[in-house]
């Protein structure tokens, strides 16, 4: 028998826990679903309890289904669910349910970082304080939960959690630290700036450590609990996002992510810090050591094309539904989608906005539609490619993954609309395959995670973009930009009718 290293993807609704070995090929998955709380609209919450009972009931199932022996696991790592907050006390135990990523709850929190401190919280951080972030939550528990918060001693994200209950060590990497917006990201540690601010006493935030960093071995009660051995070494891991690029091979200057799920990501790699973005797009800590990355999201992405499909062509085959764009043209004939349909993150952060069909005409039939859906989506990737360029972004090949990666017709408009080769990956996993190759370089398999991907992650066909058609879209693309501005009153102004009248 091999050797392995497991990769949890410890996600929102379950947990995913695969084995691989040294030659980078899954030899089982395993993967255990939990609930969301939801007390009041808005509010979205996990009890911490059930990541670690479900990802030991993963890995028991992997060391008594799939019959892997313990001591074959040499190591292991982590992808998380990003920015939710786990509050502990001064014996390290959870005083509440973690807030999730997705709760909104904290707007008078995020209003009251933006008065405080406006720019220079951007300055320090490079990210706006959305309600997402750690750091809102934080200030909403001690505004509103105040027995609780003068219990709180340390806070955590969700993996780094786990992580304690298995190794009992609290740490908390890089890529993740970024996500709380408590991290002064030029200079790589905790910002005494902003605690002292929102008066958050430093000692609550957790040690700083690599994603390859070794983060202890297991410990006695969990090999008990497990089936792991002690001698099974556990390494720092990624937030979800960083440990998809790591997966995806966005390990090198010269390539940027496309990602079309129900949102959608573009994410670009960064070679340092001093880039910035003004909070427009995202900048993270990349799983990568003393590596960056810059992301900007969709908020409906593949939900477009789900939703479409779902109001007017409910009983047909998914992929015949979008093959039959090619019936149309570049530019749909003449016909423009903005994929607004639930508010916009980036570049525009507006939740009033709404999407639109602009230059409908009786000539046009549904295929036109179906087109005009799929390039709007990479239309709105490109807004972000132009932020990229415009701050002297050089980079040449676009990894597609997600459902745009599961349609050649697709894969051929991004590479024609981004002006740049685009290629797909053979053996997609996502964060879970980036979690995995974390743990094997922090075991030394490899001298790095660029080269750990070479074994690991396998390219597929590379699509080039048609000079002819990347014209057009040039041009499209141009009329597209102006849409948001000439729409966006107009939105808000149904969406008030629409609360106060339906």
């Amino acid at each position: 028998m091999g050797k392995y290293v497991l990769g949890v993807d410890l996600g929102t609704s379950a947990v995913k826990v695969s084995a691989l070995d040294h030659s980078g090929q899954i030899v089982a998955q395993e993967s255990f679903d939990y609930d969301l709380i939801q007390k009041k609209p808005g509010y979205n919450e996990q009890n911490p309890e059930d990541w670690v009972s479900g990802t030991t009931v993963a890995i028991v199932r992997l060391i008594l289904n799939d019959h892997l022996t313990a001591s074959d696991i040499e190591g292991l790592s982590f992808s998380g669910q990003m920015h939710g907050l786990v509050l502990l006390d001064k014996d390290k135990k959870v005083l509440r349910p973690s807030i999730l990523w997705n709760d909104t709850r904290s707007t008078p929190q995020r209003e009251e970082i933006e008065a405080k401190m406006g720019d220079e919280f951007v300055d320090i951080t490079r990210n706006q304080p959305l309600e997402g972030f750690t750091l809102t939550k934080l200030l909403w528990v001690k505004e509103n939960e105040p027995d609780i918060w003068a219990q709180a001693k340390y806070f955590v994200l969700p993996k780094d959690y786990v992580r304690y209950r298995m190794t009992g060590n609290l740490a908390m990497d890089y890529s993740d630290a970024t996500g709380t917006v408590l991290l002064d990201v030029a200079k790589g540690e905790w910002s005494k700036k902003i605690c002292d601010t929102f008066d958050i006493p430093m000692s609550m935030c957790p040690p700083l450590i690599k994603s390859v960093d070794f983060a202890g071995t297991v410990t006695p009660a969990y090999a008990e609990f497990s089936g792991l051995t002690t001698d099974t070494k556990v390494f720092g891991g990624a937030a979800d996002n960083a440990a998809g690029a790591v997966g995806a091979g966005i390990l090198h200057p010269n390539m940027v992510l496309s990602s079309i799920g129900t949102s959608g990501v573009v994410l670009k790699y960064e070679d340092t810090p001093d880039v910035n973005y003004h909070g427009v797009v995202q900048f993270e800590d990349h799983a990568i050591p003393d590596k960056y990355y810059s992301m900007g999201v969709t908020l409906a992405a593949g939900y477009s094309l789900s939703w479409f499909k779902k109001t007017f062509a409910p009983n047909e085959d998914f992929t015949d539904f979008v093959s039959s764009a090619a019936k149309s043209t570049v530019g749909a004939n003449g016909l423009l989608y903005t994929p607004y349909i639930v508010g916009e993150r980036a570049p525009y952060a507006d939740a009033d906005i709404r999407g639109s069909f602009t230059g409908v005409d009786g000539t046009h039939k549904r295929y036109d539609f179906v087109r005009a859906v799929l390039e709007g989506i990479v239309f709105s990737f490109r807004d972000l490619f132009d932020i990229y360029e415009e701050n002297g972004g050089d980079f040449d090949t676009v990894v597609s993954i997600g459902g745009g990666a599961k349609s050649p017709l697709w894969l051929q408009i991004q590479a024609d609309i981004f002006n740049r080769k685009v290629v797909s990956l053979k053996n997609e996993q996502g964060p879970g395959m980036g979690a995995a190759m974390i743990a094997a370089t922090g075991l030394g398999w490899f001298d790095s995670l660029q080269d750990c991907a070479e074994t690991f992650v396998h390219f597929g066909k590379a699509y080039e973009p048609n000079p002819e058609n990347a014209a057009k879209y040039a041009k499209m693309h141009k009329i597209y930009k102006q849409v948001y501005q000439q729409t966006k009153s107009i939105s808000a102004q149904l969406l008030d009718y629409r609360r106060k009248e339906l």
